[in-house]
């Protein structure tokens, strides 16, 4: 699989919330960095993100390879989460991907984003 593939494969796990899917994507130890979240397994915070959400709908908007060696790629989209409460945040993301040796899953995950207008619906969402 191409580190494209791999993407946009991703983001179709993403959108349809496909768990085992996505999980697959990353090996047992690999880690998720979240401006909501914290930093944790990636396997527990995908759980935990699909618990959370209502659905998901991701427009990627760039691709960026970012290192010489090809071990790192970013990825900018748009990303419009529906919240277990009903509550709809849109917000542009960035996603910035370490890849395993064998660039076939990501064995590290950096979300960037601001979460100012949004944290108020998450927390809500977390507390009931």
């Amino acid at each position: 699989m191409t580190t494209k593939d791999l993407c946009n494969s991703y983001l179709a796990a993403l959108n349809s919330a496909d768990l085992a899917a996505v999980q697959a994507m990353f090996p047992p130890d690999g880690i998720v960095v979240s401006p909501l979240y914290g930093e944790q397994n990636a396997h527990a915070f995908y759980a935990a993100l699909f618990a959370d959400t209502n659905q998901s709908e991701t427009t990627l908007l760039n691709v960026f390879d970012t290192s010489d060696d090809g071990a790192k790629v970013a990825l900018h989209f748009q990303y419009v989460w529906t919240l277990n409460g009903g509550k709809v945040v849109r917000f542009e993301c960035v996603d910035v991907f370490e890849l395993t040796e064998d660039r076939q899953q990501f064995k590290k995950l950096t979300i960037i984003y601001d979460t100012a207008h949004l944290r108020a619906d998450f927390d809500q969402v977390r507390t009931q």
